[in-house]
């Protein structure tokens, strides 16, 4: 069983923040022999991790799931190294990973949906190295295969996106915001959770709540996200909960020219980001990605399995940091916790409801923005 600490806490990702980005820019001067010629001897990592499209140093996603490479890697002496698709793409994913195996490494992360089938094809191709796949499990052309080399862990989105849905209205928000990156099922389940947890607060709280919801079609900053959501802010939107990459940053920079408006993140902590960040929507990337290293070099790592964490796990949740809530408290969130451990409250996990007709609400009015 994957071993957790406390999620709503400071972190100990946060304490390596500074550390994790010297880590990075040394990283990257170490990948520098493997692409260069000549006869020298060229070095090995043991350690990889192949990042999905964006950089490792994404405050997301990436991010989160190397640094539970770099902890481990750190705490044992062990010799680590991320790699970055050439282009956002199935053949490029496969391609790092293989440089990954040519490089020695013994154990591969790969963060995402989009790895699906190239983490399909490499258990095959590399059956001694292990792979660890975050968010997926293995699959190409509707045939699923978890090879004796490959853990899939997937984390309770549902839950964390209702633990946040509801901390919005129980802070007072009505006008709500959803930008999801793309429909894959992790983003949806954040979505729907989202919306459920509000709904679940309006009921307790006897309010309406609107809620706009867009899915941008990208995980990348670009200007016309920045657009939308000053768009949705000035028409009464007051907090848009971001789960779509880079694209948090674009929500920032919207929020920071207004007044009282707020951005939620998703998979790390982002408070540090900027003032605006009310909360995140934690997934314990760090923590497990680390315990399934260990449990490699322990001999106990899980081959075979699809693991899911949930908030009895401790493996969704959000920071510790309660101080920009003015309403919401630690003993609201320690409540909804309990309520969401013990089946009180179950929350669909399923990615292809219908939003919002499939999910019965009472409270709140979605529009689902094309």
């Amino acid at each position: 069983m994957i071993a957790y600490g406390n999620v709503c806490m400071k972190n100990k990702g946060e304490r390596m923040i500074k550390k994790t980005i010297v880590l990075l820019v040394l990283a990257a001067v170490a990948m520098t022999p493997l692409f260069a010629g000549g006869s020298q001897a060229q070095p090995t990592f043991e350690l990889a991790l192949v990042t999905d499209h964006g950089p490792v140093d994404d405050r997301s996603f990436n991010q989160g799931a190397w640094e539970g490479v770099v902890q481990y890697a750190e705490e044992h002496g062990i010799t680590h190294r991320f790699y970055r698709p050439a282009e956002n793409s199935g053949s490029a994913r496969l391609e790092a990973i293989r440089l990954a195996a040519e490089a020695g490494a013994r154990v591969i992360v790969t963060p995402g949906f989009a790895f699906s089938e190239p983490v399909f094809i490499a258990q095959d191709e590399f059956p001694e190295i292990r792979f660890v796949l975050l968010d997926a499990n293995p699959a190409r052309d509707g045939t699923t295969r978890i090879g004796d080399n490959t853990l899939s862990i997937f984390y309770a989105e549902e839950q964390a996106g209702f633990i946040v849905g509801y901390a919005a209205v129980r802070e007072g928000f009505r006008n709500l915001g959803f930008f999801g990156g793309v429909s894959v099922p992790a983003v949806v389940r954040f979505g729907v959770g989202y919306i459920l947890g509000a709904e679940y607060a309006a009921r307790e709280e006897n309010v309406d709540v609107t809620m706009m919801y867009r899915y941008l079609g990208t995980f990348d900053a670009r200007p016309e996200n920045k657009t939308l959501a000053s768009t949705w802010y000035n028409g009464g939107t007051e907090v848009i909960f971001v789960a779509a990459g880079g694209a948090i940053n674009n929500a920032i920079s919207a929020a920071e020219e207004l007044s009282g408006k707020w951005v939620i993140g998703a998979n790390v902590n982002q408070q540090d980001l900027s003032p605006v960040i009310l909360t995140s929507s934690l997934k314990q990337l760090r923590v497990s990605v680390y315990q399934a290293i260990s449990d490699f070099y322990a001999g106990t790592f899980r081959g075979g399995e699809a693991i899911n964490l949930t908030a009895a796990e401790e493996g969704v949740g959000i920071p510790d940091d309660f101080s920009r809530f003015q309403r919401f408290t630690r003993a609201h969130y320690d409540a909804l916790l309990q309520r969401l451990i013990s089946g009180e409250i179950t929350i669909p996990s399923s990615h292809t409801l219908s939003i919002p007709g499939d999910l019965g609400l009472q409270r709140t009015r979605v529009t689902v923005v094309n």
